[in-house]
């Protein structure tokens, strides 16, 4: 046991139980992992199927190749997305509101609570209009009924098509004479003398 490098490895122990003697290949390796795995006379197979206690985080996929001697920790995490880390959990993790363009919408904040986390599609969006308006994973609708805070003059008729993503200031000012104006009251007056002919 005192040869350098040890005759075990070096992710076991090496004992030599009739040290003194005249008996020779007596020694006997045990794995540090866990010690009741033995061997007299040579290295013990100390790895095994380190997917079976569950290393990896959720939603990672854990592979572990051949188990062979002085391979403990060579499992292998995969992400969904395709990061990989050997012997631990890898950071599945990405910025997704790094993306170009950006998955929120350009009326929208994104922001990554969770950054560096395992979580995947965790990102929040939030309207810029009306930050209190959020959606995790994806765009909120932050159009609104915008009718309803009386954006057209007096005598004119407002209407809202169905509130969609990005649809903000689509709002319709309609007068009683046809003219209309999108997004902001419409100008009424008509310069009714210019008819012809002349009322």
């Amino acid at each position: 046991c005192a040869a350098t490098p040890s005759p075990c490895g070096g992710d076991q122990t090496c004992t030599d139980p009739d040290k003194g003697s005249n008996k020779l290949h007596d020694f006997e390796c045990a794995c540090k992992s866990d010690p009741a795995i033995k061997k007299v006379d040579g290295p013990a197979t100390c790895d095994k199927d380190e997917c079976s206690s569950n290393p990896c985080g959720m939603g990672q996929t854990c592979s572990d190749p051949v188990q062979t001697v002085g391979s403990i920790g060579d499992f292998t995490c995969e992400c969904t997305n395709g990061v990989k880390a050997t012997g631990a959990a890898a950071t599945c993790e990405i910025d997704e509101c790094a993306a170009t363009p950006s998955p929120c919408g350009g009326d929208q904040t994104c922001t990554d609570p969770d950054k560096g986390s395992n979580k995947l599609h965790d990102f929040e969006c939030a309207c810029k209009s009306d930050p209190a308006i959020k959606k995790v994973d994806g765009p909120a609708t932050c159009d609104k009924d915008e009718c309803s805070s009386n954006p057209c003059g007096m005598g004119q008729t407002c209407s809202d098509p169905v509130q969609t993503v990005g649809s903000i200031g689509d709002f319709t000012c309609e007068c009683t004479n046809g003219v209309k104006a999108t997004g902001a009251a419409a100008t009424c007056e008509i310069d009714e003398c210019a008819a012809t002919p002349s009322p």
